[in-house]
Order: C-alpha cells, then structure tokens, then sequence
C-alpha cells in the first residue's frame, strides 16, 4: 500500500457512509442553535400555541437565539441535539453514502460524464431514501426545538429524554407518529437538491465565463454559497409546513395541504419565509 495515492484506492461503502455521517455531525455541532432559531421563528404564530409561547417572541435569528439563552438557559439553542446528530448520522450517511453507487444507475452505459439530470435523480433518489430512513429522529429533534421550558423545573417536559420521545411518540400518536410530514420532508429534499445543483452550475459557469473568478476555492465558495441561499428561498416554504406539521399534536391539522391552507389563511403567504 505503501507509495498509492488517495486515488488509487477509492472508498469502500463503509468508509463513505462513516465519512459523511461524521462530517454531517461535526456541521451539525456548530450550526444546530441557528437550525433552533429556524424552529422557533417557524411555529411562532400558530393558533394551537401553549400560554407559555405567548409570552415568549421571537425576532431573527441572532435575537431568537439570545432571548432562549435569556429566558431559558445556556443550553437551550441545544435542545435536541441527540436525536439531531443522530438524523445527521443517518441521513447524511445515506445521503450521501449512496450517491455515488446510485448515480452509476442512472449513468446510461457508455457515458464519461453524469449528466445534471443523472446528477439531480440520484441526489432525489438518495435523499428520499435517507428521509425515511431519519424521519423519525427529525419528528424527534424538532419537538424538542420546538419545546419552550421557562422554569428550572423539569416537570413540565412531556419528554424526559430522546429515548422517552421515541416511546411516548410510538404510544400516544402511533408507530406512524414517528414518521409525520415525511411527504413535506421529501418534498423539501428535492426541492433542495434540485436548486442547489442547478444553480451551483449556472454560477459556476458565468463565474467562469466572465472570468470574474478562475476554477479554484473561492469560484466553488461563491458558487456553494449563492446555491444554497437560492435553494432555501426556493424550499423554505415547504419547510415552515414541514416543521409545523411534524411538532404539532393530533387532529390540529389534518394533512400537511391543511396545515398549509390553515397557516395562509390565518397569518397571510409572508409566513412562509418565517425562519
């Protein structure tokens, strides 16, 4: 082995899968009291909320994050970051693990090069494999997000913990409680994969082609960057939906369409972009 270079000796499975999950995990770390802040934002305003949302309001994100360290401690921006890092831990893994091995699928035989519809497909493909696959720990991560404690006491948590949230879930709502709103969940994973690949390669290539940038780091930043603040504008509606439906209890909403029609009606379209 001595002397091969990386290339030589691509990834096995094992190693992609652990790769992906673990970096998914690592972002997860520092990114989850932003993805807190987007919960919060997300649910404020809905009808069914408990008094103690009520007196609790949220504005931005950097404000959203300070008020819950203010009012409910340090550690309140983590809320959920078990079940989260292990969403990351199967989602990601999956994601991303069987993208290359599901893009050789949709690659007709014969062809260098995937196409940005193979591309596209297999980024479908893999992420709806991967959300029903961690559905049940997003349901998980997001209740407790969602979940405003304003006192010391821990009496009033419905759950005492991530495994606790599992069972209760299973027992009050049902085995498919643990997979509420995958349909918004898939929806809003394509609609991702798609914007963020298209327009990765549109701007890539204007970059390019005006010779603003050449093809190295900060061509691919910029590119990344204006990719995802493109595919969360273009999702973000679907995920307002997602995340109201997944955190909210039984018979508030009938289907993840009468949340939709619920939330339009009572707060207006502007509610969409919350978060």
């Amino acid at each position: 082995m001595v002397g091969l270079k990386p290339s030589d000796v691509p990834p096995t499975m094992a190693v992609k899968f652990l790769g992906a999950g673990t970096a998914a995990c690592f972002a997860d770390l520092l990114t989850f009291p932003l993805d807190t802040a987007k919960v919060r934002l997300q649910i404020q305003g809905e009808n069914q909320v408990t008094q103690t949302a009520r007196l609790v309001q949220y504005r931005g994100a950097l404000g959203t994050i300070l008020t819950m360290v203010r009012t409910e401690g340090l550690c309140s921006p983590y809320n959920g970051l078990v079940a989260g890092l292990q969403r990351q831990m199967s989602f990601a893994s999956i994601r991303i693990g069987l993208y290359d091995s599901v893009k050789q699928v949709y690659t007709p035989k014969g062809a260098d090069n995937s196409s940005l519809t193979t591309r596209i497909l297999a980024g479908c493909t893999t992420g709806a494999m991967a959300v029903t696959c961690a559905q049940p720990t997003d349901v998980v991560k997001v209740r407790f997000q969602a979940s405003i404690h304003l006192g010391p006491s821990r009496s009033d948590r419905k759950y005492s913990g991530t495994m606790d949230a599992y069972r209760t879930i299973a027992r009050e709502e049902g085995v498919r409680g643990l997979w509420k709103g995958t349909l918004p969940n898939i929806m809003r994973n394509a609609i991702v994969n798609c914007a963020e690949v298209v327009t990765y390669d549109i701007l890539k290539e204007k970059l390019l082609d005006y010779h603003l940038l050449t093809d190295n780091f900060p061509c691919h930043f910029v590119s990344a960057f204006g990719a995802g603040f493109c595919a969360t504008v273009v999702a973000s509606p679907v995920d307002v939906v997602k995340t109201r439906y997944m955190n909210s209890p039984p018979g508030q909403y009938l289907s993840p369409l009468d949340c939709m029609i619920k939330m339009v009606a009572q707060e207006g379209p502007t509610a969409f972009y919350k978060g």
